[in-house]
């Protein structure tokens, strides 16, 4: 028999995840000048992952990444299989068996807990729960946030933590505009929330905003970004990572904003130096402890430690957004510690051994760090291994690739979705948008999208 990546035997590959890293993926097997097919799966209908419902509805040119990913997925070696959850529509040993080789690219879909008191109390979510709401992602369409409380609190100081301090300080005019859905903007515009605490266990040297996601809380039409000066006094050992990093831009808007008179209605207060130690409240969430802390050890190793001075704050509503963590998939190794697949630089890994054939690529291969640019060599990477290990690939004549796989589904009546049948909900969604000069208006609901393409 050929090679593989040959004509008479081209490659088969399933990729699992929709997302940039599924893409990338792709696009480093075009470029690779091996003959391929593959087959992208997705649990939605709708493809293009954190990039479609993560992003925030006032970030589009972030979004623009999508249009790279609809060129790809015009490439002739492309089929997109939607609406079909890898490891229950079907097994990870089914699309192994259908493929020469399978790259697990579906991120890192939950978020890290807090492991405080009152953690699940109503009122306490996560920052992905808002954020899959806001942007109209089906598995949070029913959440509910009571937003008739006057102060907020949001524990994390990083990107995610700010998209949901941004979006829950901006008005209705600020986003209606935006491809936020209409459900969140109807609850957001009765909102009486006024103080948005921002809180970070370490100090504002340690911040993990970018400056560009910083910078916009200091042109907020009716919120003031507020900060105490006295939490910008530091440590020797911080000023020494200031010098040495990129955080002088974040440390100097602090000073800015700390200089600034509060005069609008709301106000997005980041301290630093805290952390929750429970959540209390009578059937729902009302106060927050909190406890002061210090930092100790070398620059760029510093640590928070708890002081042992503790204060209460009033809120309704609190949002964890301390990193995300990958959730475990039938077939397929896991590290719990790290909340990712077990693997070596991508390849798959069982008690020490490589799982032929089985790749990983995005969050799930080293844990939620990184923009959406940071994945492409990522997927490089796993790429690259994939096309070291060809001959060490089970290239036998069974890999049916859709084929096998539609069977499989077929049998279990899974409707699965073409891309051609994506574009349809897409026009439509675009549609939709137009009449309130939105770029769309999301389908929030899987049986909205299928009673469309029905």
């Amino acid at each position: 028999m050929s090679r593989l990546g040959t004509p008479d035997n081209p490659l088969t590959v399933a990729v699992v995840g929709s997302g940039p890293s599924g893409f990338y993926a792709v696009d480093a097997l075009i470029k690779a000048g091996i003959e391929f097919r593959v087959n992208m799966f997705e649990r939605l209908p709708v493809p293009y992952g954190l990039v479609r419902s993560g992003v925030a509805p006032d970030h589009p040119k972030l979004k623009q990444a999508i249009k790279v990913y609809a060129r790809l997925a015009e490439a002739e070696q492309f089929n997109y299989i939607g609406n079909v959850a890898a490891g229950r529509d079907i097994s990870i040993d089914e699309l192994r068996a259908n493929h020469h080789a399978v790259i697990l690219t579906c991120g890192a879909e939950t978020d890290r807990r807090l492991g405080i008191p009152g953690e699940d109390l109503p009122g306490s979510y996560t920052a992905t729960e808002f954020v899959g709401w806001y942007n109209g992602h089906p598995d949070y369409r029913d959440r509910q946030f009571d937003l008739s409380h006057e102060t907020a609190v949001i524990i994390g100081q990083g990107n995610v933590a700010a998209d949901v301090s941004r979006i829950l300080a901006k008005t209705v005019d600020e986003l209606k505009h935006t491809d936020i859905s209409e459900h969140a903007l109807d609850v957001l515009a009765t909102s009486k929330i006024k103080n948005i605490y921002v809180i970070g266990r370490r100090g504002p040297a340690q911040a993990k905003f970018t400056s560009k996601e910083l910078k916009e809380f200091g042109v907020l039409a009716d919120c003031d970004p507020v900060i105490d000066e006295g939490e910008l006094v530091l440590n020797p050992e911080s000023e020494a990572e200031l010098e040495n990093t990129g955080n002088k831009k974040i440390y100097d808007l602090f000073c800015g904003f700390a200089d600034r008179e509060a005069a609008r209605d709301r106000r997005c207060i980041f301290t630093f130096l805290k952390s929750p130690r429970e959540i209390l409240g009578d059937g729902s969430v009302e106060r927050l402890l909190i406890e002061k802390n210090t930092l100790s050890g070398e620059s760029f190793r510093q640590s928070a430690r708890g002081s042992g001075e503790t204060f209460t704050l009033d809120t309704g509503i609190v949002f964890r957004s301390i990193g995300y963590h990958g959730i475990p998939m039938p077939g397929v190794p896991f590290d719990e510690s790290r909340g990712v697949f077990s693997n070596d630089k991508g390849r798959v890994m069982k008690d020490g051994t490589v799982e032929r054939g089985l790749y990983t690529a995005g969050w799930i291969k080293r844990g939620p760090t990184g923009i959406i640019g940071t994945n492409k060599a990522d997927s490089v990477e796993t790429v690259g291994l994939l096309l070291e290990d060809l001959d060490n690939l089970d290239s036998g004549e069974n890999k049916r690739g859709a084929e096998g796989c539609y069977e499989v589904l077929d049998r279990r009546n899974i409707r699965h979705i073409s891309f051609a049948d994506w574009k349809i909900i897409d026009d439509s969604e675009i549609a939709r948008g137009e009449p309130a000069g939105k770029p769309r208006e999301k389908y929030t609901y899987v049986s909205e999208m299928l009673a469309l393409l029905d």
